[in-house]
């Protein structure tokens, strides 16, 4: 009967001779070719890098910062692996090798580095125009790149299986749990579907969620609105995603409408041809899509004119006001009357009114 001879090669002949400490000729020898041949590697894929950064429209990912970080992620988990073979870390927590955690914990570590780096050179490179679509792209890739990141430095650590029982044996824990971060999933699925549906962006103005102002930040989970009197308002992307949402300057022109009232005794056409002057001499009123002035309807102490003018959504709210004033402003000057509200009232029997002064008869 034989037995298999287990013993490594670098524990055979030479190598295996004990110098000091248990570390022997064949563990330094491998730890110092281990340390070569990543050096050399490192080197290479910096060089690699740095050359195609040169060339490359995505410079964002692909550039010096990057180069460095794996260059840096390659040297030190060859010096976590250089100790293993020399003997110092060969000891285990558990199952799971001391070596492997180290590990798995320095590719979670340069990978979230690598990521933070990344997004920030993406929003540092991008034009104001599309700073806030690319603060979005952003976040999505430095999400992605971590989560990632997490499950392959679990899987290095060799703790996925263990996981997976340690998952199961929680199983009521992981139910409970599931609800209660079932409103996080949601409004982390809205947040996606937002950023493709693309309904608003960062500086839109917009109402939604019984809310108005401009959009301050949009994020994963959350969108955070700037009210029109100062106050910031955080809307869950789950409830922003199923509201009706109003974005007010999603094109670039947008119509105001102003109903104003002149008198019945007034001469409608006469209104109408002074407002059409006033809104041609205001620059910003544009001339196509055209003004439109007309009679809407009979009130009941006036006869109301419909305004109608186009503006550059820029300039919106400074046409209205101004339109607002100068038709008052014309009308005026024309002795158009607008009147103020009127009643009739209607006695079944004559009134006596005493005037004060006289005597009663």
């Amino acid at each position: 009967m034989t037995t298999a001879n287990t013993t490594s090669f670098w524990e055979q002949g030479v190598f295996g001779q004990n110098l000091i400490l248990g570390v022997t000729v064949g563990g330094i020898t491998k730890a110092l070719l281990i340390l070569v041949a990543a050096l050399i590697i490192a080197r290479l894929v910096r060089a690699y890098l740095l050359n195609l950064s040169r060339s490359t429209k995505y410079v964002w990912i692909i550039n010096e910062d990057t180069a460095s970080t794996l260059h840096d992620m390659i040297v030190v988990i060859a010096i976590v692996y250089a100790f293993e073979a020399l003997g110092v870390m060969a000891f285990k927590i558990g199952e799971v090798n001391i070596s492997n955690i180290l590990t798995g914990f320095l590719v979670f570590y340069f990978s979230y580095i690598f990521a933070k780096k990344s997004k920030d050179y993406m929003i540092m490179r991008s034009s104001t125009q599309n700073l806030p679509e690319v603060q979005v792209k952003a976040k999505l890739f430095y999400y992605l790149i971590v989560i990632l990141a997490f499950f392959i430095a679990l899987n290095i650590a060799g703790f996925t299986g263990r996981l997976t029982t340690i998952f199961a044996a929680a199983g009521i824990t992981g139910i409970v749990l599931g609800f209660a971060s079932q409103t996080v999933v949601a409004n982390f699925i809205s947040g996606i579907f937002m950023y493709f549906d693309k309904p608003l962006k960062i500086g839109d103005p917009v109402e939604v969620a019984g809310y108005s102002g401009i959009v301050h930040d949009i994020r994963i989970l959350s969108t955070r609105i700037r009210t029109w009197d100062g106050v910031l308002v955080r809307i869950p992307n789950e409830k922003l995603f199923n509201s009706e949402i109003k974005n007010l300057m999603k094109y670039p022109a947008r119509r105001v409408d102003i109903t104003v009232g002149i008198a019945y005794k007034e001469d409608a056409g006469k209104a109408i041809e002074v407002i059409k002057k006033t809104l041609d001499e205001m620059p910003y009123v544009l001339a196509e899509p055209a003004p439109a002035v007309f009679v809407d309807n009979l009130g009941d102490s006036s006869v109301n004119i419909s305004i109608r003018a186009w503006a550059p959504k820029e300039k919106w709210f400074d046409v209205r006001t101004q339109i607002v004033q100068r038709v008052k402003e014309a009308l005026d000057r024309e002795g158009i009357e607008i009147p103020f509200p009127q009643r009739v009232n209607w006695f079944p029997e004559p009134i006596r009114i005493k005037v004060e002064g006289e005597r009663e008869s």
